[in-house]
């Protein structure tokens, strides 16, 4: 008997020394996936590849522009910087316009090549007494350009000869926080009229609380919202001309049937009632 529970001992010992040994190598086996990986994080690259800047990073902070916060859509942006959303997205390189990140940096205002067309500059007249000496090519291009930028910021509102957009009751005025345009009143396939002449660089219903929504760009200074209507009547990119029928009223993303029409410089929304004429 003395022998026999010396040998069942010896055979537990020993099982217990090979369990042990199966959960050392279990252990070591799903150990090692774990120590591959924290190789491939010390890595430069692995690091590089976890910690990626959004695109467009380097040029956070200057001027023409724009750090995308929480909340933010490509339309608005475009709305708020006086821009068309498809400009935005081909100047910023961004591949999808529906997916845009935080933190990641947009340009929102044209390229310098974009900004200023250089116009030939014109043959200087030639005296019979002496050959005028023509200017340099470089003071040109700077004479040219700082004129071109001086007409830029110099647009005034008179060079811009507006419409009303549907002649209706205007059922709600501006107010610079609660109404960034004014409601014209009427009813469901009323037309409504491009205020101005423009290029369309905005169709759809991507912007919350405006329904179908239709821009108008009128120069680098101006754009023009039509929203809410019921049928849409142009597409991106074409030209309209002033009191032309773009689209026709409705009630989308509203309460009532109505127009909200909106004058917008340089992307800040404005009283249309200054613009409009009277009456």
């Amino acid at each position: 008997m003395t022998v026999l529970k010396r040998r069942l001992g010896l055979s537990l010992a020993a099982a217990c020394v090979l369990l042990t040994l199966v959960a050392c190598g279990t252990r070591s086996i799903n150990r090692a996936p774990v120590e591959e990986r924290v190789t491939r994080v010390g890595d430069p690259a692995g690091v590089a590849a976890i910690v990626k800047q959004p695109q467009g990073f380097e040029h956070a902070g200057k001027p023409g522009y724009y750090t995308v916060k929480p909340g933010d859509t490509l339309m608005r942006i475009a709305l708020e910087n006086g821009q068309s959303p498809r400009d935005i997205a081909a100047w910023s390189q961004v591949e999808n316009p529906n997916r845009i990140e935080v933190g990641q940096v947009l340009r929102v205002v044209p390229p310098i090549s974009q900004e200023v067309q250089v116009q030939p500059v014109s043959r200087p007249s030639v005296s019979t007494g002496s050959l005028a000496q023509p200017p340099s090519s470089a003071s040109s291009s700077a004479n040219v350009a700082a004129a071109a930028e001086t007409k830029s910021n110099q647009v005034t509102d008179t060079e811009i000869n507006w419409v009303w957009p549907n002649n209706g009751v205007v059922l709600a005025g501006f107010d610079d926080v609660k109404n960034k345009g004014i409601d014209i009143g009427g009813v469901a396939g009323d037309p409504v009229l491009a205020a101005a002449d423009g290029r369309v660089v905005y169709v759809g219903a991507g912007l919350r609380g405006y329904g179908n929504l239709i821009i108008l760009k009128h120069n680098n200074v101006y754009l023009t919202a039509y929203a809410h209507n019921q049928t849409l009547l142009v597409k991106e990119d074409q030209s309209v001309l002033k009191g032309q029928k773009i689209a026709e009223m409705g009630n989308s993303d509203a309460d009532r049937v109505k127009l909200h029409f909106e004058v917008r410089r340089q992307g800040k929304p404005v009283d249309p009632a200054k613009y409009l004429p009277a009456r």
